[in-house]
């Protein structure tokens, strides 16, 4: 037999390598298991964060006692909670959860918005957790700050933006009021818009800093550069009638040609501000080629829109980048004043294309034909042009056998019958007699204002069937209607603003109409107080006494109505102490918070 010898270094080799194969196979083993660690560890610690932003954490102030022991560190866990289903009213379901103990049930946001009209919003901070924001009502109340002055802001009317809803077809440039599309789409003149419109920028001029303004032509001390054709002429002459400098021109080709104001230097943007964009001057043309065109450039697109006011009768006219208002053919061969907001006339005439404020820049103002003018400025804005504007359309719009301002357009009420074109509103007719006495005022007397507004009283004396606006309550309490309805509707907001413009002429007119006006106030304001509650339904307010009228169901008023409601009580209480008013107004409020009527 024979024995080989085993060679001891190569014994020791195999050892070695044996060894270090069990290492290695070790060390793959230890390192699988920390990876597996890091992994269940980043799972924990993301499920941990996706919990505290979930939709279902709740603070413990707000989990009943019941089933506390189901919230760990104020957060109720979603491995804790089950899928249910929702029998609403045995009509329909809806997919809900539940926690483990059945003591709580949690439904959907979007089902509670549509059952209890509120409102809610997700708000995300960058240093703390995810919100969500509960609201019943997102209009807002306007606190008085002191007593109501009938020479000063009008309620909250500072906050107006009359000229930049979607049913404000454009500003005519032959009154400088708006055209409404509200109930036709063709436009028309509707008094309380044009009131509003008048009484914001009114309000505006008191509750916003001096505007900034830049002359660019008054034929005197500011002198302008203008460019002038060949074959052209431009002077400045003195108007004995008027005891002032004007500049007259005379364009040869008057339909290409026109003397030009180039306002895109520098020299010139150096003395205007970014919304220098109401533009305002003196204005006589004297042929119905003559005109102002305003070119505009969009600062960040690089385009360029061309307005153009024009001898024309009509409304406004656009055909691509040329935007058209007419002045009236009637405005020829006389004075004109005319101010507009170059922004919004642009923004009208460009539907649906939006537009920044400080994206826009005047290039230059040309005039063209012959005619003269005077006193070329730019501002940022100027309330009491448009103010007086809707003033002069108040005065120059009434009928002065009824007093009324009509509406030209019908109107019709759900079972009630149509109103024909031509009828009255009490809100018109208020809105209207609050915005004459102002100007009254600030005119330091003048009486055209005086005379419209005293002669916009009549219709309160007159039933809204005979084609004025009072309607009474049980046969025993006057009601002026903003909408002279057969049977009466009862319309409050309207009413209360009806209210208001016969306050104010009773504070600002002389004797005998403040006396006038004072006792159709006192009158409103004893059914108002009598006739109040029942536009309380313990959780909102009606808009209207429909159901009293017409024995249908009533027509509650949506928040931003029932907000309305509540600022002109609020308003109300700073000049009548009367407890009912100022605890109604509390008690509306409250509505808007959740808060609601007790049960019997």
């Amino acid at each position: 037999m024979t024995v080989k010898s085993i060679n001891p270094k190569t014994s020791e080799r195999k050892q070695h390598f044996k060894s270090e194969h069990f290492f290695f196979i070790i060390m793959r083993l230890n390192l699988k298991a920390v990876l597996l660690c890091l992994t269940v560890a980043v799972l924990v610690i993301t499920f941990s964060i996706y919990m505290r932003c979930s939709d279902f954490s709740i603070p413990h102030s707000l989990v009943p006692a019941n089933y506390q022991t189901s919230v760990k560190n104020g957060i109720i866990s979603l491995l804790e909670m089950r899928d249910i289903e929702c029998n609403i009213n045995q009509e329909y379901t809806v997919p809900c959860k539940t926690d483990a103990d059945n003591s709580e049930v949690y439904v959907p946001f979007s089902l509670i918005k549509k059952q209890f009209e509120i409102t809610g919003q997700l708000v995300t901070s960058e240093n703390g957790p995810t919100k969500f924001n509960w609201m019943h009502s997102n209009s807002k109340i306007n606190v008085p700050k002191g007593k109501y002055d009938p020479h000063g802001i009008f309620m909250y009317f500072e906050n107006y933006n009359v000229e930049i809803r979607d049913r404000v077809k454009c500003i005519s440039a032959v009154d400088g009021v708006p055209i409404s599309t509200q109930w036709e789409k063709r436009g028309y003149y509707y008094p309380t818009q044009i009131a509003q419109f008048g009484l914001s920028h009114y309000s505006k001029n008191y509750s916003e800093a001096e505007p900034s303004r830049f002359i660019i032509e008054d034929a005197d001390v500011h002198q302008m550069n203008w460019l002038i054709p060949r074959s052209s002429n431009m002077s400045r002459i003195w108007i004995q009638k008027f005891n002032t400098t004007v500049v007259k021109f005379e364009i040869n080709n008057e339909y290409e040609n026109a003397i030009t104001a180039r306002l895109d230097q520098k020299q010139f943007q150096s003395q205007t501000t970014e919304s220098d964009l109401v533009l305002s001057l003196d204005v006589y043309l004297v042929t119905n080629s003559s005109s102002i065109l305003v070119t505009l450039e969009n600062a960040e697109t690089r385009r360029s829109y061309n307005i153009s006011y024009i001898l024309a009768d009509l409304l406004i006219s656009i055909q691509d980048e040329n935007i058209y208002y007419g002045l009236g053919t009637s405005a020829m061969n006389h004075w004109k004043h005319l101010t507009r907001d170059l922004f919004i006339d642009l923004q009208k005439g460009l539907k649906g294309l939006k537009l920044r404020r400080s994206d826009i820049r005047i290039s230059s103002i040309a005039l063209l034909g012959i005619g003269m003018f005077d006193n070329i400025t730019l501002s940022t804005y100027d309330h009491m042009a448009h103010f007086y504007d809707a003033a002069e359309w108040f005065v120059n719009n009434q009928d002065k056998k009824t007093g009324g301002w009509p509406n030209p357009v019908r109107r019709n009420l759900l079972g009630f019958a149509e109103l024909k074109s031509g009828w009255l509103s009490a809100m018109g007719q208020g809105h209207a007699i609050s915005l004459l006495a102002r100007a009254y005022w600030h005119s330091r007397g003048d009486k055209r204002y005086l005379r419209a507004a005293s002669n916009g009283l009549k219709p309160f004396r007159i039933y809204s069937k005979d084609g004025g606006v009072l309607a009474t309550f049980m046969g025993k309490y006057s009601w002026y209607e903003e909408y002279p309805t057969t049977p009466a509707s009862y319309v409050l907001n309207g009413f209360i603003y009806s209210l208001l413009g016969l306050y104010d002429l009773n504070n600002t007119a002389p004797q005998p109409i403040a006396k006038e006006a004072g006792k159709l106030f006192r009158q409103g304001m004893l059914s108002l107080k009598k006739m109040l509650t029942l536009f309380d339904t313990g959780s909102g307010t009606n808009y209207d006494l429909r159901h009293f009228s017409l024995g249908v169901s009533p027509n509650l008023a949506r928040w931003d109505y029932h907000a309305t409601h509540v600022n002109q009580l609020l308003l109300l209480a700073t000049i009548d102490s009367d407890p009912l008013i100022s605890q109604t107004a509390e008690r509306w409020k409250g509505y808007m918070f959740g808060k609601r009527a007790k049960h019997n």
